[in-house]
């Protein structure tokens, strides 16, 4: 008679718990970065409608995207700061929390002031909150794998929030009303708030201040530079409002890094930039965020005015960015441990300069099919590649107590290479689309009829097809600049990055790091 052998115990029930625990972790993580990063670009399709019941200036127009985006690249900093000093779950919690109150706010808004009031403390609210999640995923996942797919997700996320946005406003525009685009926020971010404490541990606090004058100096000086060049492409090089803003730029951002090379804590942690791995990845971060802004905001005006899409089509016509980018950031994320990041980097940026160089060629007689897709699915898929592989470098080798410092960082150069380098893309814009008007506008003159030279006389817009062409114009202009960009980019991988033989392994978990 044989006798029983008790049952060997699994661990697959704890285990499953445990991953199932960690799924909605990422998806708590990931829809907050989701809700901060849409924001960007949900509200370029409702500007039309915004401007119209608030009475906006076509000139102040701007700043409803600008009074978020300059408050959030300003303020990462201090908001990753935050969460290495008090917590990173409570700081998450509160920055979602005022993320939700400042988009009810907007929602209601009666006036220009208070939208932009609104919007302004938007971006607060998402400053704290979204290094905080990205920090998160280096304490709740472990190194390797684990943490490769969890970054993968949350860079796919990042990339692709613009197109999502562009989709989602167009949606609640044309079926509900433009407050929509801000009321949304706030069940999602009450729903994020409750599912945190059960979900996501508090990691470790660790002792140290805060660097105010930092983030003052920081966020005075990125505001006035955006402004002067935003301020260059409407009154010229030589307004003296334009070379005033410049100046404000160079004395706070000098005064900033004196204060950061004296600070026993700063907000911006300089030694970071000694590693030229992570300093290449904050320079290609900035070219390729200033590339993805100018795609999203350009292909917006020329998708709605030139091929005169509707606020839902426009929406439609960027779903693919998104799909294509989650399958460049899944791809990458699976193939980093054999390859390394650096192929995924040099490839992911060439594949970028390539969509935007076939973008160059963009006309009045350009269509969705043929011409607008093709190279936005080409862009889209180098992106996806590199943010991936941009996460990772940034993160790694980082101790536990800067992460957050080093996830704000990140972010910041992100949002603040894209708030400065639309603006540089909207002052080329500009220049050339006021000099193929002058070319326009005697053509204009001898078939206009009396409607038409009314309207001109009192908007001094050309009407199609005259406008069509200086729109067409202005933005080819843009996209050769934003392929400039990604290939500086493309350049600062081939030649800076290196990947260390043990990266390799860290990647593939088989080396502890000081971040796991």
């Amino acid at each position: 008679m044989t006798t029983p052998q008790p049952a060997t115990p699994t661990v697959r029930g704890p285990d499953a718990g445990e991953a199932g625990r960690k799924r909605i972790a990422l998806l708590v993580i990931a829809s907050c970065q989701l809700m901060v990063v849409l924001d960007i670009t949900i509200v370029n399709i409702a500007l039309p409608h915004i401007q119209t019941a608030l009475d906006f200036s076509t000139t102040s127009l701007s700043w409803v995207v600008n009074a978020y985006t300059l408050t959030f690249g300003g303020l990462l900093l201090l908001g990753g700061r935050a969460g290495d000093i008090l917590g990173r779950r409570r700081v998450f919690v509160s920055g979602v929390l005022l993320f939700v109150l400042a988009s009810l706010l907007g929602g209601l808004a009666q006036s220009p002031g208070q939208l932009l009031a609104a919007r302004s403390l938007q971006g607060v609210g998402g400053a704290i909150a979204s290094p905080t999640a990205l920090a998160l995923i280096t304490t709740t996942f472990r190194e390797g794998p684990e943490r490769n797919r969890a970054f993968g997700v949350f860079a796919a996320v990042s990339a692709g929030g613009g197109a999502i946005g562009l989709l989602a406003g167009g949606m609640l525009v044309e079926w509900l009303d433009w407050r929509w685009v801000l009321f949304v926020n706030v069940p999602i971010g009450l729903l994020i708030v409750l599912a945190v404490p059960r979900y996501i541990a508090e990691s470790e606090r660790h002792p140290g201040h805060f660097d105010l004058l930092g983030a003052l100096t920081s966020t005075l000086g990125m505001a006035a530079l955006v402004y002067g060049f935003i301020r260059a492409a409407q009154d010229g090089w030589r307004d003296a409002v334009t070379l005033a803003s410049f100046g404000v730029a160079v004395a706070m951002l000098t005064v900033f890094l004196a204060v950061e090379r004296r600070s026993r804590q700063p907000i911006t942690p300089l030694h970071m930039f000694a590693d030229r791995n992570r300093a290449g990845t904050y320079g290609m971060m900035l070219c390729l965020a200033a590339a993805m802004f100018g795609m999203f905001f350009f292909l917006t005006l020329f998708v709605q005015n030139v091929l005169d899409f509707s606020p839902l089509r426009a929406g439609l016509a960027f779903l693919p960015v998104s799909a294509v980018i989650a399958v460049g950031a899944g791809t990458a994320s699976q193939l980093l441990p054999r390859f390394g990041p650096k192929p995924f980097m040099v490839t992911g940026a060439l594949l970028s300069a390539a969509g935007l160089g076939w973008l160059t060629l963009t006309d009045v007689h350009s269509t969705y099919a043929g011409s607008i897709l093709g190279p936005m699915l080409v862009f889209s898929l180098g992106m996806g590649m590199q943010f991936v592989s941009l996460t990772l470098m940034a993160l790694s080798r980082v101790p536990h107590h800067e992460s957050g410092a080093a996830s704000g960082l990140l972010n910041a150069t992100q949002q603040v290479g894209g708030s400065l380098g639309l603006s540089i893309l909207v002052t080329v814009f500009g220049t050339v689309s006021a000099e193929e008007a002058e070319r326009q506008v005697p053509a204009f003159l001898e078939q206009a009829g009396p409607a038409e030279l009314l309207l001109f006389r009192r908007t001094g817009e050309l009407p199609p097809p005259w406008g069509d062409e200086v729109l067409s114009a202005g933005v080819s202009a843009a996209f050769v600049v934003a392929a400039v960009l990604a290939v500086i980019a493309a350049l600062i991988a081939l030649f800076v990055i290196q990947v260390r033989p043990d990266d390799r392994e860290r990647l593939s978990g088989g080396m502890p790091g000081p971040g796991s």
